[in-house]
């Protein structure tokens, strides 16, 4: 081992620093390399990465008051295994260090070996307390992330990640104050609020969308919506703005494919489209509906609008539109599988015997 008069400058600085600042300053001569900051301090960033230096051999007792200041028990208990693991036949552990001298006399070696020398009173640094292990970390770490509720429980907190803008939640308040922005002073959306809402969604009035929309907002006339309706509909759908209603236009043609939904919505038209004052739906107004719900979907609707135009009938009864939309559902275009003696009504009836006369010619 290298005596007092042969100390190596790194042994000196290293000494120095045993009795100089805190370890967050404490700053150890670059000699010791990345190896040797994981043997003598795991988990701590006190040295700089530097290629390997040759080994030197070090009994492992000289670094006693190092790990009293930089690990605590858990370093010396670290340091004994490396002694216990790499110990020479001179008792020495090799170690990428030079051995380490005290630090009061900047590196002096005392005669019995390299022991180190108390640092003086009122310079000694306090024990640091034990790490927690990676169990009790990782505890602290959930305790940190739960928060108290109003109730007396605990809920988990919010991730940073994950933070939920009030728009996102839907208010009553705002869906209010959207239905004022088209409503008149009588509270009630009208035909020029209606297009102006139209125009702001983006969808014309005669849109089916418009169709299902009112289904449902519950609507009980066409080109009107009452402030009830509006609030009961909306918060159904939870849209209190333009963005949040676009984005459930999707939604609302997918009501469309469903049978029994179009069902409903089918039903609904007739009630929604006629004059309250009258029980049946002008024929016009029903060429137009039915156009909307069955134009695309029915291959007769075609012929059955041309039957209507020249027909004798200026309106339709509710019997007669449900039975429309079950003939469309259940009779094959080339009416081979009409039943004359079924329960339809006379309209259906003329209208399969006129579209014969049509084919035989």
């Amino acid at each position: 081992m290298p005596s007092a008069t042969t100390r190596s400058p790194v042994g000196r600085a290293l000494g120095r620093c045993l009795t100089a600042a805190p370890p967050t300053r404490r700053r150890v001569p670059a000699a010791l390399s990345l190896p040797a900051q994981r043997c003598l301090c795991p988990g701590r960033s006190l040295f700089p990465e530097q290629p390997l230096p040759p080994g030197s051999l070090l009994p492992p007792q000289a670094y006693t008051r190092f790990w009293d200041r930089c690990g605590g028990r858990e370093g010396r208990q670290r340091l004994a295994a490396v002694g216990r693991s790499g110990a020479g036949r001179d008792g020495a552990s090799r170690v990428s260090s030079p051995p380490v001298s005290s630090g009061s006399d900047r590196g002096a070696v005392s005669p019995g070996g390299p022991r180190l020398r108390a640092p003086p009173r009122g310079r000694t640094m306090p024990v640091k307390k034990k790490r927690k292990s990676s169990g009790s970390a990782a505890a602290a770490a959930d305790d940190t992330g739960l928060k108290k509720c109003k109730l007396g429980s605990y809920c988990r907190s919010q991730a940073s990640g994950k933070v939920i803008s009030g728009e996102e939640h839907f208010s009553s308040k705002k869906c209010l104050a959207w239905f004022y922005e088209y409503a008149g002073p009588d509270e009630v959306v009208g035909p020029e609020g209606i297009e102006k809402f139209c125009e702001d969604i983006g969808v014309e009035p005669e849109n089916i969308i418009m169709l299902v929309l009112a289904w449902k907002l519950e609507a009980e006339s066409m080109g009107f919506f009452t402030k009830e309706e509006w609030l009961k509909g909306m918060t159904s759908l939870q849209c209190d703005c333009t963005e949040k209603l676009q984005s459930k236009f999707d939604f609302l043609r997918s009501q469309l494919n469903d049978i029994s939904s179009f069902k409903n919505i089918y039903r609904y038209a007739f009630d929604f489209a006629r004059d309250k004052d009258q029980r049946s739906l002008d024929i016009d107004t029903a060429k137009s509906m039915l156009a909307l719900l069955l134009g695309r979907t029915w291959p007769l609707f075609s012929v059955f609008y041309q039957y209507l135009e020249q027909s004798k009938y200026r309106v339709m009864n509710k019997d007669q539109w449900y039975n429309v939309l079950e003939f469309s559902r259940t009779v094959h275009a080339d009416l081979s599988n009409y039943d004359e003696d079924g329960a339809w009504p006379v309209l259906l009836d003329e209208f399969v015997e006129w579209q014969k006369v049509r084919q035989a010619s």
